[in-house]
């Protein structure tokens, strides 16, 4: 999956993922009032509002961009119907060949972790039928717990041949309390940096590894150092636009080529039509505004090469 991952970066010339990070908030009134006269003011109904705002986002994104990023927790505050709308999102931008990383950043161990990964990237079996369940292309991971928590969902990659993101430098301001923190002279995340790169080893795609990492687009510096610690792990950036990532910080972050990472956007694309920027837009082409955001930033982004 990381070969067609760059192999789509390549085709679009968009080093850019857009986050589907719906809150009820951000959905268009109409598509809301639409949906509760559907199933009622009730979390089916609030299910199937971000449903269709998510649909709209990607029929008016996708054949511009190589992936998006649907976050779980903002599905799975509805609950069920809320979990089946991100299924329904996960199912529906993979129609549209799109790479779909999801960001449910996992972390435990054992039976448990491998329970997660099963259910993100791998197949179930029941009796003599076997399922693919939410069947994301890429995972977000928490390597807090080492490599007994990692190493179930890259034993789950390889039979899949899908990838993780792990996460190792965040772009919120209190990630320094624990990343920050010297151990033997350095810090933290440089060694999760290194172990991530020691993972990615183990399962390489043609030119990268299937295992890479986050970090956040707040600390380039850190990037710059990170991006060499990890010369083979794809990088996925958050923490662009609305978080206070530029462009111009984002340098660090890609290696000679080009290529090396993919940056996120989320409120900045999905609530283009907010923006004072794309007001003109309105309400009801919200889409169209997500789509003039999703152009804008490519051309922002590929401003620095």
């Amino acid at each position: 999956m990381i070969n067609k991952l760059v192999k789509k970066i390549k085709e679009t010339n968009a080093p850019v993922v857009v986050g589907l990070d719906p809150m009820l908030g951000y959905v268009p009134e109409h598509i809301q009032t639409k949906a509760f006269e559907e199933y009622g003011e009730t979390l089916e109904g609030a299910a199937e509002a971000i449903w269709q705002y998510n649909k709209g986002i990607i029929d008016a994104t996708y054949d511009l961009i190589p992936a998006v990023k649907p976050q779980i927790a903002m599905y799975e505050q509805f609950g069920v119907p809320g979990l089946a709308a991100f299924q329904k999102t996960v199912n529906y931008a993979k129609q549209k060949d799109l790479i779909v990383i999801g960001d449910v950043k996992r972390g435990d161990i054992g039976s448990t972790s491998a329970a997660y990964a099963t259910g993100h990237l791998g197949k179930i079996r029941v009796g003599n039928n076997t399922y693919s369940l939410f069947d994301e292309d890429f995972a977000t991971v928490n390597p807090y717990l080492g490599t007994d928590g990692i190493k179930p969902f890259v034993d789950v990659c390889k039979e899949e041949n899908k990838g993780l993101f792990i996460l190792v430098k965040t772009s919120n301001p209190s990630s320094g309390e624990f990343q920050d923190r010297l151990i033997d002279g350095r810090p933290l995340y440089e060694w999760v940096g290194e172990q991530v790169a020691k993972w990615g080893e183990d399962h390489m795609g043609d030119d990268y590894s299937y295992i890479g990492a986050v970090v956040g687009a707040t600390y380039p510096e850190m990037g710059k150092v990170l991006r060499k610690i990890m010369p083979k792990s794809y990088i996925l950036v958050p923490g662009y636009g609305a978080q206070g990532g530029t462009a111009e910080g984002l340098k660090p972050y890609f290696n000679a080529d080009g290529l090396g990472a993919i940056v996120n956007s989320s409120r900045g694309i999905i609530c283009a039509y907010k923006d004072d920027k794309y007001a003109k837009f309105g309400a009801e082409n919200y889409a169209d505004a997500s789509r003039q955001a999703v152009i804008d930033m490519i051309e922002d982004i590929n401003s620095i090469f």
